[in-house]
């Protein structure tokens, strides 16, 4: 279930890259645009939806989940949770999103928590 977690949470991070990417200012960026006092809110928002937010981060975190989980091991329930309190915040600032995708990671995470403790209950 980590390996499927992880693979999950890569695949989020490439189609919300794939959504935004087409949309990117790039001339505007590299010319200096967001170092302004004025720069537009539209790039501004932009930036924060691909370089500057959580994209790169979560695609690691998913080759992370995926190397943990060949190498036998789980992730965390803190990590888990983390994420899930993350998407519900995230989920009551802007609604439906998105940012459900990462609800399927959260439930393959816990699922394999639940596995492993009946499988092994110490």
């Amino acid at each position: 279930m980590t390996v499927l977690a992880g693979w999950s949470l890569m695949v989020i991070a490439v189609l919300h890259t794939a959504v935004f990417l087409p949309q990117i200012p790039w001339g505007e960026w590299f010319g200096g645009g967001l170092r302004t006092a004025d720069a537009d809110m539209e790039w501004v928002a932009l930036f924060w939806a691909l370089p500057g937010g959580l994209t790169l981060p979560a695609f690691l975190l998913g080759l992370f989940m995926i190397r943990f989980g060949r190498q036998g091991q789980r992730i965390g329930l803190g990590v888990t949770a983390a994420l899930a309190v993350w998407v519900a915040g995230c989920l009551w600032l802007v609604g439906p999103s998105g940012f459900m995708f990462v609800l399927v990671t959260v439930g393959l995470l816990v699922t394999g928590a639940v596995l492993d403790r009946r499988a092994d209950p110490r």
